[in-house]
């Protein structure tokens, strides 16, 4: 039952992706899952609780993620090195739920059940501005450094890879965050 409950929400998630979450309905979900929609009620009481379970199970595993690494006691660069290759593989793991994610969580926040949404943006901004903010004041980074700007630039370009990313591809999520990471840190190191 469990892992049939997974299936499926692996099947709307990839069908929220493709779609959009407003044009997805539960019978293109069954149709696709080879179900009849009303069966999906036997695991799920509507199309609002998957697509609850579906972004509530991707921020988990990714906030898990994320708190070992801030435990770690890395230095920045290095924290913000494994904050990167964390979310490209989550990515990797989730590309149906990143993808979700970007395209839905705007409008989705306003929505009561979807309250943790703002409450994940809010720690994802504190996470990465307070990793770039102790780069800067302990040489890491570049002294004339906007962070925020910086943090925009950085979620915004990794996790938009979720619209062009393909697991099992050519590259692995690891190889892409080295190239990326080469390519951003060499642009906020200090100058010598």
């Amino acid at each position: 039952m469990r892992e049939r409950r997974g299936e499926l929400l692996g099947t709307a998630a990839e069908v929220f992706a493709e779609q959009g979450y407003n044009a997805t309905t539960v019978r293109t979900i069954a149709d696709r899952a080879g179900m009849l929609a009303g069966s999906l009620y036997y695991h799920f009481d509507s199309k609002e609780s998957m697509l609850e379970e579906i972004l509530r199970s991707f921020l988990d595993e990714l906030w898990g993620r994320y708190d070992r690494v801030l435990a770690a006691g890395l230095g920045p660069r290095e924290t913000l090195e494994a904050l990167v290759t964390e979310s490209f593989r989550e990515i990797d793991r989730h590309r149906a739920a990143v993808a979700i994610y970007q395209k839905e969580s705007r409008q989705l926040r306003a929505q009561d059940r979807f309250a943790f949404l703002a409450e994940s943006q809010r720690s994802f901004e504190k996470t990465w501005l307070s990793t770039l903010e102790r780069g800067v004041a302990e040489g890491d980074f570049r002294t004339d450094l906007d962070a925020r700007l910086t943090y925009r630039f950085v979620r915004d370009t990794v996790w938009v890879a979720a619209s062009w990313y393909q697991p099992g591809g050519r590259h692995s999520p690891e190889a892409i965050a080295r190239q990326y990471l080469s390519m951003v840190l060499e642009g906020i190191a200090p100058r010598t």
